[in-house]
């Protein structure tokens, strides 16, 4: 299985794919989209989906994870990203995909240990779970980091869904 994992950004958005076999991931690619920030709103939201198009196309993940986006103090910075996130949540849903989404601490705790890690412990310990992976870049590596969480997490659900299965079975 490949699991596409995006950071949303309106200037750069990152994307990494990994494979998941069993318990096993390993890196596929991992890149960013930037976006010209003089271009006009409409303008880096066509190009920003264009390029996840490319992404998509490529590289044929089964699922995708999106970091969930944070509020923070300049409101019409949040309201541009919400906008930039709509687009990276709408590339792969109009695939067919299944696009779950997870909060930046989940992320971090998932793959570092730690919900508030820095971008370098989240940055060493992809390189560590993905062996000759090729980092790209801060936002690449984060988006590496939700696809780990997403395979962290999809494998606990399939894991407690067999498990209520057979309990319920043996009733």
């Amino acid at each position: 299985m490949r699991l596409l994992g995006l950071d949303p950004g309106l200037r750069r958005t990152g994307w990494g794919v990994i494979a998941v076999a069993g318990n096993r991931l390993s890196y596929v690619a991992g890149g960013t989209i930037a976006v010209a920030a003089t271009r006009p709103l409409a303008e880096r939201l066509a190009a920003l989906y264009r390029g996840l198009v490319e992404v998509l196309d490529l590289h044929a993940p089964d699922a995708a994870a999106v970091e969930e986006t944070f509020v923070n103090k300049n409101a019409a910075s949040t309201l541009k990203l919400g906008v930039a996130r709509g687009v990276v949540l709408l590339a792969p849903a109009e695939r067919g995909l299944a696009v779950h989404e997870y909060s930046a601490n989940l992320i971090k705790k998932s793959v570092v240990g730690v919900g508030h890690a820095d971008k370098a412990q989240v940055q060493m310990m992809v390189r560590r779970l993905l062996p000759g992976c090729i980092i790209a870049g801060a936002d690449a590596a984060d988006a590496l980091a939700v696809a780990i969480c997403h395979a962290h997490h999809a494998a606990t659900t399939v894991r407690v869904a067999e498990a209520q299965l057979r309990a319920g079975a043996a009733r």
